[in-house]
């Protein structure tokens, strides 16, 4: 990252006590990562496909966040990221439209002492606490779960959230968001909320959460899918999930558990991932996704690390049950402290009655019960 000073005032002298002085900065930062992919039944003919695919270990992104010291251990804060395609230059889309700042855009004050208030649009707690120590930080898409049912991934972002994090206290932390759906007479309509906790103490680290994110209240805004003004991004990747677009509610509560030793890092997660329905939703009962998720990642050289995931997803509750085994497969090389480039390889067999495979977070549909998906890629820092 590249930090250009922006100024150092002096300000008024304040009696006795001489010269304060107000320091800023701001970081100019980014992430292009792009691959050659191959995957073998990609669509409903199941046909094989070749091209250049980014946002595999990281999605892209180049964005600018800054501080301001005013004093007594208290900052005033900002962040604005911006997402977009590398192969098209287009900008990424969220919920169904394109968003200039899509993927961060707040503003806050941050105490050394208590925490930090951030306002805008942000991730959730969940995100924040619990996803760090999954295998998704590690490797991405690839190791995540079938059509990011579960927001694993972090699909998913929240817009007029006002969130607080509290500080470290001896290994633990923990984080609260509520977002406002903005309809006047009906203040819940889209909301949503979100609380997290982590415990750290050596090489072991654990951390659980949940979010509920609400749709709109009447057919009309909802248009018989995920509203665009529900305050949380619709995660509907893949054709696992995308039935249950008209849903009420998505609740989804997650907890995961990282240890490491010496070159060793191995973790495991679960998640519940309930979708609701109401009078307003196209499918009757609610939609139950259980998953259950393991990987171990060797250091092979400070260069060079390697990791081993298996992901088990069920979905049951409307109609059919159906399930999806996926083994995921990753190499990672540092050419530099900024540049690597890697391998990565994903497996999925699906079964259960009109099931079809979906693998990892990149919305193939196929017609078939298994799917395999190799990325050979380079990520690039600034």
């Amino acid at each position: 990252m590249k930090k250009i000073a922006l100024s150092s005032l002096s300000l008024a002298l304040l009696g006795a006590a001489g010269a304060a002085h107000a320091q800023s900065s701001v970081t100019l930062y980014g992430v292009l990562d792009d691959s050659i992919q191959f995957v073998h039944n990609a669509d409903t003919q199941n046909k094989n496909f070749w091209g250049l695919v980014g946002g595999n270990l990281q999605g892209n992104r180049w964005g600018v966040k800054g501080t301001e010291d005013l004093g007594g251990g208290l900052k005033a804060i900002f962040q604005l990221e911006n997402g977009f395609n590398p192969n098209s230059g287009a900008l990424g889309t969220y919920n169904g439209s394109s968003k200039l700042f899509g993927r961060q855009a707040y503003v806050g004050l941050q105490s050394d002492q208590y925490g930090t208030v951030t306002l805008g649009r942000q991730y959730d707690p969940v995100v924040d606490l619990v996803q760090p120590i999954t295998a998704d930080n590690y490797w991405g898409s690839t190791f995540t779960t079938p059509g990011d049912v579960d927001n694993n991934d972090n699909s998913s972002r929240t817009n007029s959230a006002i969130k607080f994090a509290s500080a470290t206290y001896s290994g633990f932390q923990f984080e609260g968001m509520y977002a406002f759906g903005g309809v006047a007479g009906s203040t819940g309509s889209g909301q949503t909320w979100s609380g997290a906790a982590t415990y750290a103490t050596g090489p072991f680290s654990i951390a659980a959460g949940y979010i509920r994110m609400d749709n709109a209240d009447t057919a009309a805004a909802r248009d018989g899918g995920w509203s665009t003004g529900a305050t949380s991004d619709a995660q509907f990747d893949s054709t696992i999930n995308t039935a249950f677009e008209s849903a009420k509610s998505i609740g989804i509560a997650s907890v995961a558990a990282q240890y490491v030793i010496g070159p060793f890092t191995a973790g495991i997660r679960y998640s519940n991932a309930l979708y609701k329905p109401d009078a307003f939703s196209s499918f009757g009962s609610t939609q139950r996704f259980n998953v259950g998720a393991g990987f171990v990642n060797y250091q092979l050289t400070p260069a060079a690390l390697l990791g081993l995931g298996y992901t088990y997803t069920h979905g049951s509750g409307n109609g059919p049950s159906a399930s999806y085994n996926q083994v995921s497969l990753g190499g990672d090389y540092n050419l530099s402290k900024r540049t690597d480039v890697y391998l990565i390889g994903v497996y999925q067999k699906a079964s259960g009655t009109n099931v079809t495979a979906s693998a990892a977070d990149y919305g193939y549909a196929s017609d078939a019960t298994s799917q395999e998906i190799v990325s050979f890629g380079i990520r690039h820092k600034f």
